[in-house]
């Protein structure tokens, strides 16, 4: 039986290290036949990512704070891989001090840095692909959100804000990419302990809190949301668009 994502190549944004929920992604996606490419911010953080991939040429330097970055790094994906069938988004970004107390601390330049890399870097990404030719038809663009983005989750402030913001960009950009079969969608992925989440204070009670909501009393893995993404990815999956996909083994439900 040929796997699911066989002879697609798919780029992934967002990998820290091990524990990062885009390289649950990556894994999956890979055991599934997909080649990986991963991009990265600054020269820090392709140290973690080349501890994981062991050819270096499928490493891409990408600041998504920067539109030339994104155009350079999508001409050299292109140039070196061709066109691709997807791109996986999962970055964000908030100073840790936003991230302790009430909304009512957020600053004017730490609002818009998290609004900056979390949400509008999704739009920055897509409008560079298209420049650029670098999705195929059908292709698919599949960012990561979570439940803050509802819910006043206690210290999560700005990132809420950002990931509401980010799940009315997917909506609008699945709308505006349709026609040109390119679909948006979003996995709200439940609470894991990854670099993102320890810079959130009181951290180790929010991932407590999360557990004891599942419905199975166990935490939700990087895999298991990892193999979401890869149905996402795939073609079994050409009739979501602009959704969002919880895997968090039920705990919007509460």
């Amino acid at each position: 039986m040929e796997n699911l994502l066989s002879g697609k190549k798919i780029v992934v944004m967002g990998v820290a290290n091990r524990r990062s929920i885009a390289w649950g992604c990556a894994k999956v996606m890979a055991a599934q036949g997909a080649e990986i490419i991963y991009t990265y911010q600054n020269e820090r953080l392709k140290k973690g990512i080349k501890r994981l991939v062991d050819d270096e040429s499928h490493l891409i330097e990408c600041d998504v704070a920067r539109d030339k970055s994104i155009a350079t790094a999508f001409s050299l994906i292109k140039e070196r891989f061709g066109q691709v069938n997807g791109i996986v988004h999962a970055i964000a970004y908030a100073k840790k001090e936003e991230l302790d107390g009430t909304i009512l601390n957020a600053s004017r330049e730490g609002y818009a840095l998290a609004q900056d890399i979390s949400s509008y870097s999704l739009i920055a990404v897509a409008k560079e692909a298209q420049k650029h030719d670098l999705l195929t038809v059908p292709a698919s663009i599949v960012t990561l959100t979570y439940f803050g983005s509802e819910r006043a989750i206690p210290n999560y402030n700005v990132m809420g804000v950002a990931k509401a913001a980010l799940e009315a960009n997917v909506r609008y950009l699945a709308r505006d990419l349709g026609n040109q079969h390119i679909r948006v969608n979003a996995i709200s992925a439940g609470a894991v302990k990854t670099l993102a989440v320890t810079g959130i204070k009181g951290h180790t009670e929010l991932l407590k809190e999360s557990q004891s909501r599942t419905v199975d009393g166990n935490d939700v893995t990087i895999d298991e949301i990892g193999g979401t993404c890869a149905f996402l990815m795939s073609d079994l999956s050409t009739g979501i668009v602009g959704d969002t996909v919880y895997v968090d083994k039920g705990v919007h439900l509460i």
